[in-house]
């Protein structure tokens, strides 16, 4: 070598290179001929583990339970046409929920584009609208460069997914392999502090209010550090909080100042909380329909407080008082210190007790009929709040939401946003992957169940001790459950009671240990087990009743408030 020459490296070999520079430890992927070159190269690396799928989408959700759970971006690599394509509902996914993924595709050769070419995808143009951006490589001199742009987009500011699409070319030609330290894009430039008299504007409007309300969302747990600064602010002035679904765990939810959830299928007290405050202090949360219902009688009386990392959310749904732009842990560190007087809030909260007697979280018990809320309440109870719940999608997510007392951030993963049924499963894998000293456990409803049951394989091959937890209730219940309320019953293509699978003897084929429950007498003893087993993942099934209702519920469209709190027919409950 003369002078300051770097060696040259394929760009198969700079690929890895650059995962080194940004801390990558896993890679969640599948292989195909876009991607041979970087396969070769992978099947001598050991520094990096390389996990295969058993779908690409599952290989995207696993991406995403990695990143939830550790707060490190997740890796996919897939190759070009189909392979890119299977991972756009997983990256749609991360986009709605600010999930920090980065998704590496194959492509054709750089000559073929345009050309239709054998398992061509245009995949840059067809997630543009679901990525906070994405790159196509044209040159190998440009891979290094645009790995680290892709990470720093990916992991900063509000975070999301990232696409980089490299020809096969590309992988297999050489350049100098050079990996800068920082980044600085002239056209991206997060804001992570507060305007200090913003701040001190918010303190004052504390100061001045009797019944103010923290309304926490995912920013909170998705910002380090953020969670003891919240817990600061509510406990010195006696302020509850409520939470949105991805929320859930930013506050300890067995604590006095816990409202829980909000929203559709939040606590009555909760959304009553909302609908009277006289301030509402909102903090990485985005006001989405879920959460507001109607806008225009959304917490009418309340001056409003927008704390956000993202400009772009502020007044985009409900207008604001006072905007605060920057990360959640800065700015309510700083508020803190402006914090050195007190607030009566002893009738508001004497309010919000009446609030909770007249309408508590409850279910069913004593009638011998096994149902979902008793076995979150169990699971709670025996966890102690402190595991890893990766709930899928519908009437279980809810139950979860409502009965599972999480007491710490990134304890809570599902999908939000998109509302994507199959999430759980991959999830809890690629979670596991990324946490050893508590139990992951998944729980999916049985349609969600058998959308992704394939990674079941994944779990087993690596020994995952994933515990599947399967609430069979024979319907699609949360669309049966709208079919009943607003659908004048007619049970349109949601009953499954006839054409389900067994499902212990379908882990079991694919190499996963299972147990059944049936009634509420082994439900504890089931969970012991499961708990307990730590061999390598474990599926059980619980047979609960078949027309269950989430409750509280605020129809689409209504006022938060108007909350449908029973069974509109009592002579149809279970």
């Amino acid at each position: 070598m003369k002078g300051n020459k770097k060696p040259k490296l394929k760009g198969a070999q700079i690929f890895f290179e650059a995962l080194r520079k940004e801390g990558v430890k896993h890679i969640f992927g599948y292989p195909g001929g876009a991607t041979l070159y970087i396969y070769e190269h992978l099947y001598d690396i050991e520094d990096i583990q390389h996990i295969l799928v058993r779908h690409e989408q599952g290989a995207t959700h696993m991406a995403e339970g990695y990143a939830k759970a550790s707060g490190k971006p997740g890796v996919v690599l897939v190759t070009s046409g189909p392979g890119a394509t299977n991972t756009v509902t997983g990256i749609a996914d991360a986009y709605m929920d600010s999930v920090p993924i980065v998704v590496f595709t194959g492509q054709v050769p750089t000559s073929l584009i345009g050309n239709d070419a054998f398992q061509e995808a245009d995949i840059c143009g067809i997630t543009r609208p679901i990525t906070k951006h994405n790159f196509l490589v044209k040159d190998v001199e440009e891979l290094a460069l645009t790995i680290k742009k892709a990470f720093y987009i990916a992991t900063t500011g509000k975070p999301g997914p990232v696409v980089v699409d490299i020809p096969k070319n590309v992988s297999n030609s050489y350049a100098e392999f050079e990996y800068p330290e920082t980044i600085e894009l002239k056209t991206y430039k997060p804001v992570y502090h507060g305007h200090p008299n913003q701040i001190k504007k918010a303190a004052e409007a504390i100061k001045n209010h009797k019944k103010p309300l923290l309304y926490v969302g995912g920013g909170v747990v998705m910002s380090e550090g953020a969670s003891e600064q919240l817990f600061k602010l509510a406990t010195k002035l006696n302020i509850p909080v409520t939470m949105t679904l991805q929320g859930l765990g930013a506050f300890p939810g067995d604590h006095e100042l816990s409202l829980g959830m909000l929203g559709m299928h939040g606590t009555y007290y909760a959304n009553k909380a909302i609908t009277d405050c006289d301030l509402l202090i909102a903090v990485g949360a985005r006001f989405d329909d879920r959460v507001t219902g109607k806008l225009d009688t959304f917490s009418r009386h309340s001056y409003k407080i927008h704390i956000d990392i993202d400009p772009s959310t502020i007044d985009k749904n409900v207008k604001v008082n006072l905007p605060i732009v920057g990360d959640s842990k800065n700015i309510l560190e700083e508020l803190n210190k402006y914090i050195d007087f007190t607030i009566d809030t002893s009738e508001w909260l004497k309010q919000i007790d009446e609030w909770k007697k007249e309408c508590p979280l409850a279910y069913t018990k004593g009638d011998g009929k096994l149902r979902t809320e008793y076995v979150i309440d169990v699971l709670s109870n025996l966890t102690k709040g402190e595991a890893i719940i990766v709930p899928d999608v519908g009437q279980h997510q809810m139950w979860v939401a409502q009965f599972y007392k999480f007491k710490y951030p990134r304890t809570f993963i599902t999908s939000g946003g998109l509302g994507t049924m199959g999430f759980s499963v991959p999830a809890a894998i690629g979670a596991a992957f990324a946490v050893k000293d508590k139990p992951v456990i998944s729980i999916s409803g049985d349609g969600g169940f058998q959308m992704n049951i394939q990674e079941l394989i994944t779990a087993a091959y690596y020994k995952i001790p994933v515990k599947f937890f399967i609430i069979n209730n024979g319907y699609l219940g949360m669309v049966r459950q709208w079919q009943e309320l607003f659908h004048s019953e007619k049970y349109s293509f949601t009953n499954l009671q006839t054409i389900n699978p067994d499902f212990v003897k379908v882990s079991e084929a694919m190499g996963v240990k299972a147990l059944r429950c049936d009634n509420v007498d082994c439900v504890e003893d089931v969970i012991k087990q499961a708990l307990e087993y730590n061999e390598g993942p474990i599926t059980v099934e619980f047979r609960v009743v078949k027309e269950d209702m989430v409750y509280p519920m605020v129809p689409a469209g209504a006022s938060v408030s108007d909350m449908i709190v029973k069974r509109l027919n009592p002579e149809r409950m279970v």
